[in-house]
């Protein structure tokens, strides 16, 4: 078992390790996996830091970062490999961004998610990020294709915040 600030992963991280990329490194199947439009994923992709988790020489997750305001910073995109889910690399990304955003000076991470990504919600919520706002129909005006999830239409953006710090 793994410990970040006080969460317990549930998969051996020993042979797990954080690498940055370039955008051209950066495997658009897996973006694909977290946001199905590449026209969207295009269109953020060379304004992040880009940072993968991988065991041995394969990307098995991937994490990019954008800023937003002064004192924000926005993950774009979360993926983990359909093999790799709910064993807590989520989590260790989700904890590699706070940590590279605090380096950099921001005191906010921003997350945004459909309503239909329940799992994503919980986990967020989980690690005290707090749902701030609600784009009503965002999906579909963003979207030639519907998005159903857990058997739910993807209709609403949710963007939620988390307060970081050094401390």
């Amino acid at each position: 078992m793994y410990f970040c600030k006080g969460l317990a992963i549930e998969m051996n991280f020993n042979e797990i390790n954080i690498k940055q990329l370039s955008s051209e490194e950066a495997p658009f199947e897996l973006l694909l996996l977290a946001d199905p439009s590449p026209k969207m994923v295009n269109s953020y992709l060379n304004q992040c830091e880009i940072f993968a988790a991988a065991l041995k020489s394969e990307i098995i997750g991937i994490i990019l970062l954008s800023p937003i305001q002064e004192n924000t910073i926005e993950i774009k995109n979360i993926s983990v490999k359909p093999n790799y889910q709910n064993k807590g690399l989520g989590k260790l990304l989700l904890h590699h961004a706070e940590e590279f955003a605090i380096i950099k000076g921001y005191s906010k991470l921003r997350i945004c998610t459909g309503n239909s990504s329940l799992n994503q919600i919980l986990l967020y919520q989980k690690m005290e990020y707090l749902i701030i706002e609600e784009v009503e129909n965002f999906f579909p005006q963003h979207y030639a294709e519907p998005i159903f999830e857990n058997g739910i239409l993807c209709t609403n953006l949710i963007i939620l915040e988390k307060e970081i710090s050094s401390s």
